[in-house]
């Protein structure tokens, strides 16, 4: 993807842990859809581990940690439409968009280095 075609949202939301073992993702979920719900122009960014997060069939974690399958499914209800993730941690985790729930755009770092510069704010998770 180009880079001129990811600019100039309002909040990008970055998610770079795993759906379970903690609450960040849940959390920068929520964030999300906050500021979606206040009007903003909301894009998020699977990094990391946190591209695990949008794999299809996920359930309760360990200790009936709750999946965030729902909540992903809710992110088109709020206008969450821009999902990106990092083309590099797809790969090293062996993965492919195939095996996504929902669709994300792959991103090289120069794009996400675009991505990031043209939001004014930047939430990590």
């Amino acid at each position: 993807m180009q880079a001129e075609t990811v600019l100039d949202g309002d909040v990008l939301v970055i998610l770079r842990h795993p759906p379970h073992g903690s609450s960040w993702l849940r959390e920068g979920l929520d964030a999300a859809l906050v500021a979606a719900a206040f009007g903003q122009a909301v894009s998020l960014l699977f990094q990391g581990d946190g591209v695990l997060a949008l794999l299809k069939g996920q359930g309760a974690g360990p200790l009936g940690q709750k999946g965030t399958s729902a909540t992903l499914d809710m992110l088109a209800m709020y206008d969450i439409e821009s999902l990106f993730l990092d083309a590099t941690s797809l790969a090293r985790l062996g993965l492919s968009t195939e095996t996504l729930q929902l669709p994300a755009s792959p991103l090289e770092p120069p794009s996400i280095a675009a991505l990031i510069a043209g939001h004014r704010l930047v939430l990590t998770f």
